[in-house]
């Protein structure tokens, strides 16, 4: 190491470059929305080879450049634990009845006067259940749409509603990928980035509620609840839907705020909602795991549900969609991703050139909230050119969070950052995997949905006023202090 030459800003580019070129070519050009099942992967892999290629020709050893990479994986190891155990949470709440049970009562909300507000707040309390913006736009929202239309709502801003709700809910659900990726990237736990979250969420979302009731009062006409009904009916056929149900979240919830870890308080409300599934839904696991066996039914539908794919089948397509889960497989893709973008970041780090970026970027942030603000900028910029979320919580993150700590500032306030700006402007980029999608299943382009989707814009905004005005900016000698 000491006859290492430390890379120039044009070779710490390199890497950069060819990761946002092959992305551009996977989503734009080849894979389209498939682009996570493997192309984007294997394009962190390449970019990472092509770092590591820089590192050994500048004189670092390739013992050294592994070592890097070992650190950087182990680092992430806890979010992948945590991420299994969602999968595992989401299989038994699922088969339980108190995901379905959350959709059922939500829909309730629904009130023709406030259609708008409604629905964003229905598409929060489904993904906050689900932990997936993705599946509830294409169930729930889909439904809410067809609604919307027939209200005389124009669909621009009932999509708008819905992707606003929908990843209000998938930010705040420790079941979102998103959700968990951001705090392992800045280095801080699960629940504290959750809980620090909300400083910054609650009044974008309370703002986004306003504007949407305030619109809403223009539109008088009486909703047609039928399709609304045929959900609810559809949910009830296959289960024994029941407020008893509530008690799993509530147990997990409780646990949360007694502060014990999430690893063991995730396990627990998994094994937990595989007995309520025993006790409230036997009709349901007789029906899916038929076996003269009473108790190999039921360890076998807790198993499945934990470990692999359980899909509840009723005569409504949309509801058929939301109610299934994948279990701890159903995370493999994601775990995948992380462990391909930790190899990315590893090999960034331990070559100097993640820190070479950084300060040719930093020099322009002179104060905490123009670091903020520049970590918000470089989120968003990565939307717009990798055009994948997940990169850009993971790159940036990479990238600030050695500065964070140097300027004192907590890691939450990265993985809030993060989340404030990555997770959510995603679905506003026409060319981003997750506007893609929303366009191709609510029929809607992401330019006309862009300007009513409140949320989206408003939490980036948040963030960097909170950032300025050191508001609610935490410090690591602060915490310190407090324990």
């Amino acid at each position: 190491m000491s006859n290492y030459k430390q890379p120039t800003l044009f070779q710490s580019l390199i890497p950069i470059c060819v990761l946002i070129g092959l992305l551009v070519v996977n989503v734009l050009q080849v894979f389209g929305n498939d682009a996570l099942d493997g192309a984007n992967q294997l394009a962190l892999l390449i970019a990472a080879t092509v770092g590591g290629i820089i590192a050994l020709t500048n004189g670092m050893d390739f013992e050294k450049v592994m070592e890097g990479v070992n650190s950087s994986i182990n680092s992430a190891m806890s979010a992948i634990i945590i991420l299994l155990l969602i999968g595992a949470l989401a299989g038994t709440w699922m088969l339980s009845g108190v995901v379905p049970a959350m959709i059922y009562y939500g829909l309730d909300i629904l009130n023709p006067k406030i259609f708008l507000f409604a629905t964003c707040t229905i598409c929060s309390i489904v993904s906050m259940a689900t932990g997936s913006s993705w599946s509830t736009v294409a169930t729930v929202g889909i439904a809410l749409l067809g609604i919307g239309k027939a209200l005389g709502i124009g669909e621009p801003i009932i999509a708008g509603a819905i992707i606003s709700g929908a990843y209000f809910g998938d930010k705040m659900s420790p079941l979102s990928d998103t959700t968990n990726l951001a705090p392992a990237m800045a280095g801080t736990d699960l629940f504290t980035h959750v809980k620090y979250m909300t400083y910054t969420t609650i009044p974008s979302i309370l703002i986004t509620l306003i504007i949407f009731l305030i619109i809403g009062l223009f539109y008088t006409a009486e909703a047609q609840g039928s399709q609304v009904e045929e959900l609810q009916t559809a949910i009830a056929s296959k289960f024994n839907v029941t407020p008893w149900l509530f008690v799993v979240p509530v147990v997990v919830i409780s646990l949360i705020l007694f502060k014990v870890p999430a690893i063991p308080a995730l396990f627990f409300g998994s094994l937990l909602g595989g007995a309520f599934a025993i006790l409230f839904q036997g009709q349901l696991i007789n029906e899916l795991f038929a076996d003269s066996n009473v108790f190999k039914s039921s360890y076998k539908a807790v198993v499945n549900s934990m470990t692999t794919e359980v899909s509840i089948v009723t005569q409504n397509e949309l509801v058929n969609e939301l109610l299934s889960s994948g279990g701890m497989k159903g995370m493999l893709n994601t775990i995948w991703l992380i462990l391909c973008a930790m190899i990315f970041g590893g090999v960034m780090e331990v070559s100097g050139m993640l820190k070479r970026i950084t300060k040719s970027i930093i020099g322009l942030a002179k104060t905490d909230g123009s670091l903020i603000a520049t970590t918000t900028a470089s989120c968003i910029v990565f939307n717009v050119t990798a055009s994948d979320q997940y990169l850009a919580i993971v790159v940036p993150g990479k990238m600030f969070a050695e500065e964070f700590k140097e300027r004192n500032l907590h890691p939450k306030v990265l993985s809030r950052t993060l989340e404030d700006s990555g997770t959510v402007t995603s679905a506003l980029v026409p060319w981003n995997t997750c506007g893609a999608y929303h366009t191709g299943v609510l029929g809607v382009a992401t330019g006309d949905y862009f300007m009513y989707s409140f949320f989206n814009i408003i939490s980036p905004i948040m963030t960097v006023i909170f950032g300025y005005f050191n508001i609610k900016i935490a410090r690591i000698n602060e915490s310190k202090q407090k324990k």
